[in-house]
């Protein structure tokens, strides 16, 4: 070889070995961080970035065996041995602690309080790994030795953590820990819930336990959601009744119920009937405000104060439409809803099959579809809508399979009543546990009921109209969850199959429908108070398969059939105009639909 060959050979591979050496990248694997070599003219500068990688589970197995640690914690009677380093690294008390010359620092051992020995393994198993463990037996101690020892990032954890578990049973409590842990993220967000859900809270023990400032508290807000101020004097009136000493705080706590909200039938029959404030001077002299409030309209002016004024919640329900059927009869898994905000529907992620004549129901925010038709078979399956993560999974199916049934949402839990299993129709109830994840059967209706509709009002499940493959009802019964037995309600004005049925301001509305030769427009509603049905206005289309909803103080009547075709209008009733009028229609759904109203952003 000629020596300029050489020459111009080694000049190459010089300058591919620099070249080399300043882009090499050693990946130890596909999960751990690479390490650099870079180069200049005078040094050559190695950094392994994965070192920390493998330092801590190294440090984490050293003290697992016991070795070259300096430091022991007691608590509870248990010994925990750790390096100081490492605790004062990632734990802020620690650093605190062992960086400022406090005694325990020259201590081998430290002695620990308020703090459950549990969590303090958990959150020394965190110094060295970065990872814990949350469920539902350890997540609140955590929280606390978290909060104990500054680890904000696991407390926001535990947290988010309860956040996915907060129901009505619990809200209250949730709030309160996480006050007392100074945690406003959990603290606002259960306030909130509460807030929506107030009726659903008053219902459960917690409730019930309230301290006087803290029930006056809750009944002075402004924000608390609910269809009728019966729901707050209802509320007042169970706390009070709770314990026999609480009768002296009646009148502090009735000048906080908005009774001149009240209609004066409900006044009059309800709140002037109870003895606690019958026997009550300052309780009847607001008694007396409210009905003057009704009787005297010229003198409402003169009486303006924060009890006539209607409570106010920002919080505007999603109105989510799902399933059904298309312009050709074809079952669909498709899902929009609408912004009341903005006026306009919007598409949602579709829902795993396709399903029409389907049960909706919505729980904790959470939307579930059951049942139904796909075009081929009746279905016993159910899925549900997480709006938070914007999508679907299945649950535990039903013990039968249904189509055209009822659904509703009572408590914690969701009952589905009667429907069609493809032979016959049904009278056979069963009940949803979500926390359990699994079904219970029930009392079963008094008549089978196909296509008609089912409603919880007042602590009791209804069941209205429907047929059972020869007539169509008028009639109604009701399920009381106490007993598990159903007994009769008063039957609607009008024989009703494929109707709509809502709760709005504690009375129960009845839409639509086919009476066996009518396709109906004209809407009922039925007062428990007076135990009556009465008409009201009627819609502007003729609308059988017609879904209902109540959200925002109003009704709303959602697509279906006029006996020609499948419609995509949607209308909106206000009960104190007794109007209905039209709204934007849907954009990708006809026919008889699946509904369902979600409070939290979609």
């Amino acid at each position: 070889m000629e020596k300029s060959d050489l020459n111009k050979r080694t000049s190459y591979r010089a300058m591919k070995l620099e070249h080399d050496l300043q882009n090499l990248t050693i990946s130890s694997d596909n999960n751990t961080p690479r390490n650099i070599l870079e180069m200049n003219n005078e040094n050559l500068v190695f950094q392994q970035n994965d070192l920390f990688f493998y330092a801590f589970p190294c440090m984490e197995e050293i003290r697992r065996q016991g070795k070259l640690c300096d430091v022991v914690l007691k608590v509870d009677g248990q010994h925990f041995s750790a390096h100081k380093i490492v605790l004062a690294s990632t734990i802020p008390y620690f650093f605190a602690m062992f960086t400022n010359d406090m005694i325990e620092s020259r201590n081998k051992e430290i002695e620990l309080s308020c703090i459950d020995a549990t969590a303090l393994e958990a959150l020394i198993n965190f110094a060295y790994s970065g990872r814990v463990i949350l469920d539902k037996n350890n997540v609140q101690s955590i929280m606390i030795g978290a909060s104990y020892l500054q680890l904000n990032k696991v407390r926001d954890a535990c947290a988010n953590y309860l956040l996915q578990r907060i129901h009505p049973q619990n809200a209250l409590g949730f709030k309160h820990f996480a006050e007392s842990l100074g945690c406003p993220t959990l603290a606002d967000s259960a306030e909130k819930y509460i807030e929506s859900y107030f009726h659903e809270v008053s219902q459960h023990e917690e409730y019930l336990n309230l301290t006087i400032a803290e029930i006056k508290d809750l009944l002075n807000k402004n924000n608390l959601r609910v269809d009728s101020e019966e729901h707050i004097f209802e509320a007042c009136m169970r706390w009070v009744k709770h314990q026999e000493n609480r009768k002296e705080y009646l009148p502090q706590l009735l000048s906080l119920v908005r009774l001149p909200l009240l209609s004066p039938v409900f006044i009059t029959d309800r709140v002037g009937t109870e003895d606690l404030i019958r026997y009550s001077l300052q309780c009847r002299d607001l008694v007396d405000e409210a009905l003057t409030f009704h009787l005297i309209p010229e003198r409402r002016s003169l009486m303006q104060s924060f009890r006539t004024e209607h409570r106010v919640c920002d919080v505007k329900g999603y109105i989510f439409v799902v399933g059904g059927l298309n312009k050709h009869g074809d079952s669909l898994s498709t899902v929009e809803y609408y912004d009341p905000k903005t006026n306009q529907w919007n598409m949602a992620p579709p829902m795993s099959m396709m399903r029409s004549r389907l049960g909706v129901a919505v729980l904790e925010s959470k939307l579930y579809a059951f049942g139904g038709y796909n075009g081929k078979d009746r279905l016993a399956s159910v899925e549900v809508y997480d709006a938070i993560k914007k999508e679907w999974a299945m649950v535990s199916p039903m013990q039968c399979k249904r189509s055209a049934l009822g659904a509703t949402a009572h408590g914690d839990m969701i009952y589905v009543c009667g429907g069609y299993d493809g032979v016959t129709s049904l009278k056979s109830v069963e009940r949803y546990h979500p926390s359990t994840n699994s079904w219970s059967s029930l009392a079963p209706m008094n008549k089978s009921r196909s296509a008609g509709a089912v409603i919880a009002c007042l602590g009791y499940i209804y069941a209205l109209g429907g047929h059972d493959g020869l007539s169509i009802f008028d009639s109604v019964e009701r399920y009381d969850p106490n007993t598990n037995s159903w007994s009769e309600a008063p039957p609607m004005l009008t024989k009703r199959c494929r109707l709509g049925v809502a709760m709005l301001g504690g009375k129960l509305y009845a839409c639509g429908g086919y009476d066996g030769s009518t396709f109906l427009q004209t809407v009922e509603v039925y007062n428990p108070q007076t135990n009556k049905w009465s008409y009201v206005a009627s819609m502007n289309a003729n609308r059988s398969r017609v879904a209902l909803t109540a959200n925002m103080g109003k009704l709303w009547a959602v697509g279906g059939y006029d006996g020609i075709s499948n419609l995509v209008t949607v209308e909106v009733y206000d009960p104190k105009a007794d109007k209905w009028t039209y709204v934007a229609d849907m954009i990708a759904h006809e026919g008889g639909v699946g509904l369902g109203v979600i409070s939290h952003i979609p």
